[in-house]
């Protein structure tokens, strides 16, 4: 029986050769008042409302994409759903990896305490900086809620 060993072993890896690997996870939460308002929102005051985009936080460019967890602690007001996807930071597309605003998942349920993962099939490694974005549908939000999310994947470093 032959031995065939795949020549691409380690070809991406990011930094030095190390036994515990370039796997990173970030948290990003996103918490709400008693109005439904995002607390400590740099930008505007307003509860979040059908098609509102909230920007939960920075993706590293050179970074593979490889599973979400949404923890919804305490749930939006009911009917409130949400995709959760990524948006360059530039704002510009790029034609080998598109922006995917429901790259993880769409219609995810924000209203109801549960741990969410992610849907997606497909694994993608950001040619540039991105921001992680829940799109939210179904309803606006009218109370407090608190929903964590942690996005994992390895880290291959720039192209």
């Amino acid at each position: 029986m032959a031995t065939i060993k795949q020549a691409a072993y380690q070809t991406r890896q990011f930094g030095g050769f190390s036994p515990f690997g370039n796997n990173t996870s970030l948290n990003f939460g996103v918490k709400t008042d008693a109005t439904g308002k995002v607390i400590g929102a740099a930008d505007g005051s307003a509860a979040p409302a059908i098609g509102d985009v909230i920007d939960l936080g920075q993706l590293p460019q050179g970074w593979r994409l490889e599973d979400a967890t949404v923890y919804v602690t305490t749930g939006m007001t009911t009917a409130v759903t949400g995709s959760l996807g990524f948006a360059y930071e530039d704002g510009v597309n790029d034609a080998a990896v598109p922006q995917d605003a429901a790259y993880f998942g769409a219609a995810l349920n924000l209203a109801a305490a549960a741990r969410l993962r992610a849907t997606g099939s497909k694994l993608v490694v950001l040619p540039k900086t991105a921001r992680l974005i829940f799109t939210i549908a179904g309803a606006a939000n009218a109370k407090a809620s608190d929903i964590q999310v942690i996005v994992s994947g390895e880290l291959q470093g720039p192209r």
